[in-house]
């Protein structure tokens, strides 16, 4: 087979319509031999090169005769002296980290270790075995693909609404979804699926990990898998297991055809990413690509004894941020997905662990400058879950500008609130309004706030309001894993019930829940099957489950349809009023009025709310009013008007409370539009003076004129 010199960028493995270009960056090698499989089953390689030249410590060639569909692996030289941080394994087979398209999942055996397993020295011994028969295989793509007229959606953050699922379980179960599609890519991106995401108002949906995964040997010994995805193996192949396809070209057509889909019915993509570490676990892990390159080079090791691994996320390694190819990696592999992919966004899993150049945490650190200055990358829509597991991690409300946040303090005062705890009142205003005292500081905007009260990591909102425990025995750990307090109130009963009164208390508190978290300032993420009252049995750690316990089910009583009708009731109220589109914190006035208030705190005996009565720390009853008009400028300096809307919340568990409620704009009157307190909702009513506001609800009322007919709102 001819073999050229080729160049060292780009890496990876890159068809340009006549050969193809294979580039490996190795620090430490000695020697890079590509081998070559016939297929995916193969058990041994058909031949191996070497690579012939070394520019800029990247090993490349080029190979004509190489077409898209070539299997293909690498066998890395070097010492193995893991107490000097190194651990090449030329017996094993390494997988490309930038491969593009992964063929064959790992299977698990001891030779998948540099090391002899059970050996008393640990892995400081040497396993001889070769593993090719058993080893991940990349395969060289064709990239191009027919967008057509595709385009980003660039939803303003304003009126964004993410929507979080995991690829497989939201329609694997879906009978209005064809069979051979349910669970997939396309799947998510069939007309059914879309039509349902669009029903609830979505523009946006976070998709749990979809890079090629690794299920853990541990997990798979105990009939299990590593469900939820986060450990990933190649940060550019789409996991092949949440295709329909079979072939590596077809996995990736079918998931830019998903996303193609998606984009044309206004929905954004956002990807959860897990750049913080690999899949290859601590010093006692597999050898399956990084590991064996050039462990010292990708990896962050101990100073003092090489021999380990920093750790700032719990899974046993974490990349070397400070090895600008390890950067390259990560920046190449974002923007792949933006610009190849057309994906709109990311999720950075314990993004903390991405800014530690050293130890601490540096929020202007080399990967915000980096991420800040590419033109691609810094227009995508940046999510960090902001904490990991090492010391000085939680750093809610401290990531920079272009960033957003999962708000944890979000979701805590909301479940404390909801809850009944005492004092929870002024922490609920603030967090209400966006969380002005962690992000306005700092001159970001509402938007940074990510708004959630339940996500994949903890109880479903059912289980939410249905358990004080966690019922975790599934998952094979003793019951050890998991939080162990998650602000969960079971109205009175553990688990499942017969009893009307209960299951109507719960209904009442998970209505009473989607509507604060949807019409708070802030962007607004549910976690999908909320809206259905999906349950995971008290399960609040499912990472491992693949099956019915984390599958959404879409066969709905009357409770779970009654729950979907409200979801979407609301989820028109948030679409239709631009007062819950606010591009800025309140500040008491209107933006071009300073006789109009732009908010007002209203007590249940009518007025405003008092000094006492904030200090009150048995109060858990309030009203907000906000006024409709002047609420913003758009891009064209043109005023934004809408309606004047009020909320009353009173999470009081036994008291209604009869609340007074302030004058509707002049020559009109307060429509109900909202409350859920009610199954079913009816048609839209006016209410003059008083208000029965039951307990654990919350009431939405609309200022309209009084001769406009009301026949309430669609849904």
């Amino acid at each position: 087979m001819k073999v050229l010199p080729g160049r060292s960028y780009p890496l990876g493995a890159t068809w340009d319509g006549r050969g193809t270009t294979f580039a490996l960056y190795s620090e430490a090698a000695t020697k890079v031999e590509l081998c070559l499989f016939d297929s995916p089953d193969a058990s041994h390689e058909s031949g191996r090169i070497v690579l012939p030249e070394t520019t800029d410590l990247v090993w490349h060639a080029y190979l004509p005769d190489i077409l898209p569909g070539q299997v293909y692996g690498y066998r890395v030289h070097g010492p193995y002296e893991p107490k000097q941080g190194h651990r090449f394994t030329p017996n094993k087979i390494s997988l490309d980290p930038y491969a593009k398209a992964v063929v064959r999942e790992t299977k698990w055996a001891d030779e998948m270790f540099a090391y002899r397993v059970g050996d008393p020295e640990g892995d400081l011994s040497f396993d001889d075995r070769d593993n090719a028969h058993l080893a991940p295989l990349a395969a060289v793509i064709d990239d191009a693909f027919t967008w057509g007229s595709d385009r980003w959606p660039r939803t303003e953050w304003s009126k964004t609404v993410i929507y979080e699922l995991h690829v497989r379980g939201f329609s694997i179960l879906n009978p209005e979804v064809p069979e051979r599609l349910r669970g997939t890519y396309a799947g998510l991106g069939s007309e059914a699926s879309i039509d349902y995401l669009r029903s609830l108002g979505v523009t946006a949906v976070e998709l749990l990990p979809i890079h090629e995964l690794v299920h853990d040997r541990h997990i798979v010994e105990r009939g299990l898998k590593n469900y939820w995805g986060y450990n990933s193996l190649s940060f550019f192949a789409p996991e092949h297991q949440y295709a329909s396809a079979a072939s590596p070209p077809d996995v990736v057509r079918e998931f830019k055809t998903m996303v193609r889909n998606l984009h044309a019915a206004g929905i954004e993509v956002i990807l959860d990413v897990v750049y913080n570490h690999t899949a290859e676990g601590n010093q006692l892990g597999p050898s399956l690509s990084f590991r064996g390159i050039d462990n010292a080079a990708y990896y962050r090791l101990v100073a003092e004894d090489p021999r380990y691994y920093m750790d700032f996320t719990g899974c046993g390694n974490g990349l070397n941020m400070v090895n600008f190819r390890v950067l390259q990696l990560i920046m190449d592999s974002l923007r792949y997905w933006v610009t190849s992919m057309h994906v709109d966004g990311f999720r950075f899993d314990l993004a903390s662990t991405l800014a530690r150049e050293l130890h601490d945490v540096n929020q202007l650190g080399v990967f915000f400058d980096v991420i800040h200055q590419d033109p691609v990358i810094s227009q995508a829509k940046l999510i960090a879950e902001p904490w990991d597991v090492g010391e000085g991690g939680y750093r809610v409300g401290n990531f920079p500008l272009l960033w957003s946040e999962w708000n944890g303090k979000y979701r805590d005062a909301m479940r404390r609130f909801w809850k009944g705890d005492e004092g929870m009142v002024p922490e609920f205003a603030t967090r209400f309004c966006g969380s002005s005292d962690l992000y306005e500081w700092s001159n970001r905007r509402p938007h940074a706030s990510i708004n959630f009260i339940t996500a994949h990591d903890g109880f479903t909102l059912n289980d939410l309001v249905s358990y004080n425990e966690k019922h975790n025995e599934a998952n094979g750990e003793g019951g050890r894993d998991g939080e162990s307090n998650n602000l969960s109130w079971n109205c009175g009963v553990e688990g499942p019930t017969d009893d009307p009164g209960i299951q109507a208390l719960r209904a009442k508190k998970q209505r009473s829940m989607l509507l604060t978290l949807w019409l708070s300032q802030g962007v607004p993420m549910l976690r999908a099957g909320d809206e259905i009252g999906h349950s995971q049995r008290g399960n609040n750690n499912a990472y491992c489950q693949d099956n019915e316990i984390s599958w959404l089910n879409w066969t709905l009583g009357p409770a779970q349809a009654s729950l979907l009708e409200f979801a979407r009731r609301v989820a028109l109220i948030f679409r239709q009023e631009p007062v819950f589109h606010r591009r800025r914190f309140f500040h008491g006035k209107s933006l071009r009025s300073a006789d109009t208030p732009e908010i007002t705190w209203l007590a249940p005996v009518g007025g405003e709310m008092s000094d006492d009565m904030w200090n009150d720390p048995k109060l858990r009853c309030l009203g907000i009013r906000l006024y409709g008009k002047r609420i913003d400028i758009d891009e064209h300096g043109e005023e934004i008007d809408g309606d004047t809307m009020l909320l009353l919340f009173n999470a009081d568990h036994a008291v209604p409370v009869a609340f007074k409620l302030p004058p509707a704009d002049e020559g009109q009157k307060w429509e109900l539009l909202a409350d859920s307190a009610r199954s079913e909702q009816g048609p839209a009513q006016h209410v003059e003076r008083l208000f029965e506001l039951a307990p654990c609800s919350v009431a939405v009322f609309r200022s309209r004129s009084i001769e406009l007919e009301t026949d309430g709102i669609e849904t």
